[in-house]
Formats: structure tokens, C-alpha cells, sequence
């Protein structure tokens, strides 16, 4: 069997990471993610392409982060993967952001069970648990849910496998993660990169597991992107009083 040309694009987080496997060959590039990439991803899509002396139409599928995450960057790697897709004739991979994080967790420690968390803002995780079944390949064993920190150290504490992904920079999840188990094996570092997405197209691709651009949808778990302003005062710390005499 002949490798499969693959393109995969995650815009979940922080960074947006596209991936090209092209004759037996890995690129992989790192973007910022926000109002900028919209502006730089097409380009550095073709620069990818370009590199590797490959077209669209010769692709065999494209993937893309279908979250959870940040909701402009699931719009974004969704709209941009189908327009792709639609234009080439190619079809789709819809890859799970939080798969690609296990993935991640996997190839830079070695573990097969793995709670991936990534920082959903507001004081809150993303976060489900997966168990590794072969090469690229994953099975929830917790589906996504949107997490307060104190309740993923309580799921973690019942399922106490490793936790990965860039949700554990935050200090309330440190903290409550501590009084879980103090050798719990933690991968701050792992991420939806361009080796974990390409591994997931590649297994995604021979379970034969491609969908139609036209059904492509990101995957929402929070349906809510922002405080309104009572919720915003009610979180600030209660103003001191002055000391100021009159």
C-alpha cells in the first residue's frame, strides 16, 4: 500500500499547527493563532505544498482540529479545510483536537492513557480521557466535557492516568491536581502539533473514516465564549475600602 498524501490543519489553540505527510515525508509548520491567522494560513498551506512539490488535487484527504476549542479557531481550520476540500474534490478528516493531544502526550513520554486538558479561558478545561489502541489511534474512555479545575482533579482522581496538555499552566489546576497524587505523571508540553495530527490522519485514513466536506462541523462543547459585564463584576475582587480621609 502506497503512503497516503495527507494534509491536517488544528487552530483549537493558542498556535495553529498544519501538517503535510507527502511521500513518506512529515512537514509540519506552527503558527500564531488569533486575528493574524486567518491571514497566514492559506499561505502557509501552499508554502507546505509547495515544498513538497505536491498539489491539492493530488492529496488524498484533508483533516482538520475539529475542537473542542477556541470557537473562531474552529471556525477557521473547519471553513478553511472544506473550501480546500471543495475545491480540489478532495474529502475530509474530521480529527479530535484532545485525540491529537493524547497523541502528542504519547510521542514525547510513551503513555497509552491519558487525560488530555487544554485551557478553554474563563477559568475552565477542556478535557476528556483516552486510551491508545494502536498508532494514531484512540478510544475515549471519557468524552469532552468542559471541566472547573477542582472537577477535573475529581475525575482525574478517579481515573488516574496521566494528565497532558496546556491547560496544567494553570495555577488552579496545579493546585488541585497536587492533592490527586503527587507523582501523577503530567505533559505540560503536549499539543495538537503537526506529528500528532499526522499520525491521527494517517490511522483515520486507513479505518477508511472520511466525510464529506459538506458535513463538516466543529465540535462545540462550551456554548458560551464570554461573561457577560454583571458576570465580569462579580468575578473582580471586591473593591478595599479607602483609607483616604475625606
Amino acid at each position: 500500500m502506497t503512503d497516503p498524501r495527507l494534509l491536517a490543519i488544528d487552530a483549537a489553540t493558542e498556535t495553529v499547527h498544519l501538517a503535510l505527510l507527502c511521500g513518506g515525508a512529515l512537514r509540519v509548520r506552527a503558527l500564531p493563532a488569533g486575528a493574524q491567522a486567518s491571514a497566514t494560513l492559506l499561505p502557509a498551506v501552499q508554502g507546505l505544498l509547495a515544498e513538497a512539490g505536491c498539489t491539492l488535487a493530488q492529496l488524498d484527504a484533508i483533516g482538520f482540529g475539529r475542537g473542542p476549542g477556541a470557537f473562531t479557531g474552529l471556525r477557521t481550520a473547519c471553513a478553511v479545510a472544506q473550501g480546500l476540500a471543495l475545491g480540489s474534490g478532495r474529502p475530509l478528516l474530521a480529527l479530535d483536537t484532545l485525540a491529537a493531544v493524547a497523541e502528542s502526550a504519547h510521542q514525547r513520554c510513551g503513555v497509552d492513557q491519558v487525560w488530555a486538558a487544554t485551557d478553554a479561558r474563563m477559568g475552565e478545561v477542556y478535557a476528556a480521557c483516552w486510551q491508545r489502541l494502536g498508532p494514531g489511534h484512540w478510544q475515549l474512555r471519557q468524552s469532552a466535557a468542559l471541566y472547573s479545575p477542582a472537577s477535573l482533579a475529581a475525575a482525574v482522581a478517579r481515573h488516574p492516568v496521566a494528565v497532558a496538555g496546556n491547560a496544567l499552566a494553570l495555577p488552579a489546576l496545579q493546585e488541585a491536581l497536587g492533592s490527586v497524587d503527587a507523582a501523577l505523571v503530567q505533559i505540560a508540553d503536549a499539543a495538537p502539533d503537526g506529528a500528532a495530527l499526522a499520525a491521527l490522519a494517517q490511522a483515520a485514513w486507513q479505518r477508511g473514516e472520511t466525510l464529506d466536506p459538506a458535513l463538516a462541523l466543529p465540535l462545540y462543547v462550551r456554548d458560551k465564549v464570554a461573561q457577560t459585564t454583571a458576570e465580569r463584576l462579580a468575578a473582580r475582587p471586591a473593591a478595599q475600602p479607602s483609607t483616604t480621609a475625606p
